[in-house]
């Protein structure tokens, strides 16, 4: 039984995304013990620590702006609390550009990594890629 790590910003799970209810052990250490810990813990740690790059309330259609700028600048970039990584940036921009504008309505009604999340998803099905390749 391996401790995780408490989110420094998420209370509800553990550094790695475990949720907390299923956590049985927590690493109380500060800094965490590398031996003890889980190794996912440990390594995302820093970035979980970090501040945002960017924040947008729910309705916010400038989260596609930041979107395109993760994409322009080639680099992984944090929206609220969430990592996002290039190519889900792209692909969320690249079905943004291709639905019509009541089912952006629809979509900015969500907060912005379920937003991410849902056009991955999308592209999935429509693509039969999962991972980019």
């Amino acid at each position: 039984m391996i401790p995780h790590i408490r989110h420094p910003r998420d209370e509800r799970q553990a550094v790695c995304g475990i949720p907390a209810d299923q956590v049985t052990r927590w690493e109380t250490e500060d800094p965490p013990r590398s031996e003890y810990a889980c190794e996912d813990c440990l390594t995302l740690l820093e970035d979980a620590a970090r501040p945002d790059d960017y924040q947008h309330p729910i309705g916010d259609a400038t989260l596609i702006d930041s979107l395109r700028t993760i994409v322009a600048h080639r680099q992984h970039a944090k929206i609220d609390g969430v990592l996002v990584d290039t190519w889900s940036a792209e692909v969320t921009v690249t079905v943004w550009d291709r639905l019509k504008d009541r089912h952006r309505q629809r979509l900015l009604t969500l907060p912005s990594h379920e937003l991410i999340l849902r056009c991955v998803a999308i592209y999935s099905r429509l693509t039969g890629k999962a991972d980019g390749r």
